[in-house]
């Protein structure tokens, strides 16, 4: 583990996505720490970036979520830097932050997502009830952990929807509801991990089904035959690569009733807390809590 040096393990920050944050690298720190690596907790809304270089660390664990730790800006300080980091780089860590964005790059790649529409202060909501069909998702383009998102179940509750979204963000998605179930599927090194199927217990996959509850279910196996197990595993390995995702990362999908799988999004810093989806999928393949934390930092790159 001294190959490592001095480690950061960057947690917290300022977004709406703090706490999680700093459950998850509460987490990763214990983790390496138990295996013998030099970390240390570093929060950037308690001390300046520089200090990274002044306390003489050799590469960082980012586990920051949201704008700052998770759109491409804190990755761009750090290669200026020249210190290795995990995750994935500047440009793809700019574009999965923004759910638009992604989608269309996708798009533009011919893998399937769901309908959507942007949604501005001038918008026909009623039109696009009727295009979209109820209920329908509406979310913050660039906040993560459902975070503003709201499932449009009564005719006339959209632009309510849209206005709360709002609140986060200047681009507010509107987009098709997919019933046939959530999935996610952890890539890590270039390989997709198993699927985990989702099954929360309130509405939809909300803020506290995700950190909070304990009656959310997940499914790791996920229950889908082998054949459709192999085609979603694939899938979110394209999704990774038409994004320029590098080293770690969780893609999440939906199902219809008739098998079809839908793109949703990437989360390019996925959570590492005690509810969280990615070393749930490690477990299944052997990988340890520790030793998937060991393997995140060992691909710490610049450029």
């Amino acid at each position: 583990m001294k190959q490592f040096g001095k480690v950061a393990v960057v947690m917290g920050g300022s977004s709406a996505e703090r706490e999680v944050s700093l459950m998850s690298g509460g987490g990763v720190l214990a983790a390496l720490q138990s295996k013998g690596v030099d970390a240390h907790a570093f929060d950037p809304a308690e001390k300046p970036l520089a200090a990274l270089q002044a306390e003489g660390f050799a590469r960082v664990f980012n586990i920051l979520h949201g704008p700052f730790g998770e759109d491409g800006t804190l990755q761009g300080a750090l290669e200026a830097m020249g210190m290795p980091y995990t995750g994935c780089g500047v440009l793809a860590s700019a574009i999965c932050m923004d759910k638009w964005r992604t989608k269309l790059l996708w798009k533009g790649a011919g893998l399937p997502i769901p309908a959507f529409e942007l949604l501005n202060d001038d918008s026909d909501f009623a039109a696009i009830e009727q295009q979209l069909g109820l209920p329908i998702f509406v979310k913050p383009s660039t906040e993560g952990s459902s975070i503003g998102v709201t499932k449009v179940k009564n005719p006339g509750g959209l632009q309510a929807a849209y206005e709360e979204a709002r609140k986060y963000d200047s681009i507010v998605i509107a987009e098709q509801f997919i019933g046939g179930g959530e999935y996610t599927c952890a890539v890590i090194d270039d390989k997709a991990y198993p699927t985990i199927k989702i099954e929360p217990a309130t509405e939809f996959y909300d803020y506290q089904a995700k950190y909070f509850r304990d009656d959310t279910v997940y499914r790791c196996p996920s229950g889908l035959a082998p054949a459709v197990e192999q085609r979603a595993r694939e899938l979110a390995l394209q999704a990774f690569r038409v994004l320029g995702c590098r080293g770690w990362a969780r893609v999440d999908f939906l199902m219809d009733e008739q098998g079809g799988i839908y793109l949703l999004e990437v989360n390019t810093n996925p959570g590492m807390t005690s509810h969280s989806l990615v070393p749930m999928a490690a477990r299944a393949e052997g990988l340890s809590y520790e030793d998937l934390c060991v393997k995140v930092l060992a691909a710490a790159h610049v450029g």
